[in-house]
């Protein structure tokens, strides 16, 4: 799914920024979205560390299940961590192109920054479509990376690091055409949300302070990018105090299961 590669160190990383208070703030709002249900049979299409996995089992209660699917070794270690206490809660190694559920096994499926990875997203959301009961939902929350503003005094080194950044993904531009994507297969949205991200201070505890690190382990060797070069745009950023400033749009669909499948 991804060029990203979550070993145990990487996953870890990605671990604490899902820690941090802006993607909090995020998780709470997609717990308001998706409003999973006691009772209820939730999957999370890339569950990784297991915070949102945990919230949701939490809301379903031991009369539901909350399933969480992940191909990484390392986020399912943390996330059987985070979750192991919950007797209703299942987690899975696998993808999104082939769920290994059957037709109509679940009430509601959540998935945030996972379809950006994805190279066939039609046929994803047919899988999703697929084991959805009728009139389930479905919550997709995805980046569109051209709305990143973040200052940088050396505008086109940062230019080259986040084209180089783009690499590790299918398609940066994801939320664009996401809507029309899910009416093809079978749903209808219901709901659309733009969650930001700001960050106009660095801070540790901050999504944009703990993925300097994360971009810096990816691009170097790509565009042309040393690693000097992404040590130096890294302790640009770091060092920009009052003059921090950065911001990202994420984009939130909700729909329903149409009557007839595709």
């Amino acid at each position: 799914m991804s060029l990203l590669e979550f070993g145990d160190d990487a996953a870890r990383r990605i671990e604490r920024v899902y820690a941090t208070r802006d993607v909090v703030a995020q998780r709470e709002q997609v717990l308001e979205l998706l409003a999973p249900a006691p009772g209820e049979d939730v999957l999370d299409i890339g569950s990784g560390p297991g915070f949102l996995l945990r919230a949701i089992a939490e809301a379903v209660g031991p009369n539901g299940t909350a399933r969480g699917l992940e191909p990484s070794p390392a986020m399912n270690a943390l996330a059987q961590a985070r979750c192991g206490d919950l007797a209703w809660v299942g987690i899975d190694e696998g993808s999104a192109e082939a769920l290994p559920y059957g037709a109509a096994a679940v009430d509601a499926v959540v998935s945030t920054q996972v379809y950006e990875y994805v190279a066939d997203v039609p046929g994803a959301l047919v899988e999703v479509r697929r084991v959805l009961r009728p009139g389930g939902r479905v919550l997709l929350l995805d980046t569109d990376w051209d709305s990143v503003v973040w200052h940088a005094a050396d505008r086109e080194l940062h230019r080259r690091v986040m084209a180089a950044w783009e690499e590790h993904l299918v398609d940066p531009r994801l939320p664009r055409t996401l809507p029309g994507l899910l009416e093809r297969a079978g749903f209808r949205v219901v709901e659309r949300r733009l969650i930001p991200l700001f960050n106009p201070v660095h801070d540790e505890d901050t999504y944009s302070a703990g993925t300097i690190g994360t971009i810096a382990a990816f691009v170097a060797g790509r565009q042309g990018l040393t690693e000097d070069d992404v040590a130096r745009w890294a302790a640009d950023l770091r060092s920009r105090g009052t003059d921090y400033l950065f911001s990202l749009n994420r984009y939130c669909f909700v729909a329903l299961a149409v009557d007839d499948p595709p």
